[in-house]
């Protein structure tokens, strides 16, 4: 599976992409650094690529020497 083929993903892909574990990712949501919507009954997480992107994108500027 290509995960950058779908644009909203559960947090197990979002975790993959990230090199994080699951709960670190379910974290990050809890503390708003990473938006997320709930799904179904159970109220599943979702993620979309585009937010992951951001985080990612916005921890690399912060790595750059000034």
């Amino acid at each position: 599976m290509v995960l950058m083929e779908k644009t909203v993903l559960t947090v197990s892909e979002a975790a993959s992409m990230l090199n994080a574990h699951p709960n670190s990712v379910r974290r990050w949501a809890d503390m708003g650094l990473l938006s997320s919507f709930r799904i179904g009954l159970r109220g599943d997480r979702r993620f979309r690529v585009e937010d992951i992107a951001f985080l990612v994108d916005s921890w690399n500027r912060s790595k750059m020497p000034e």
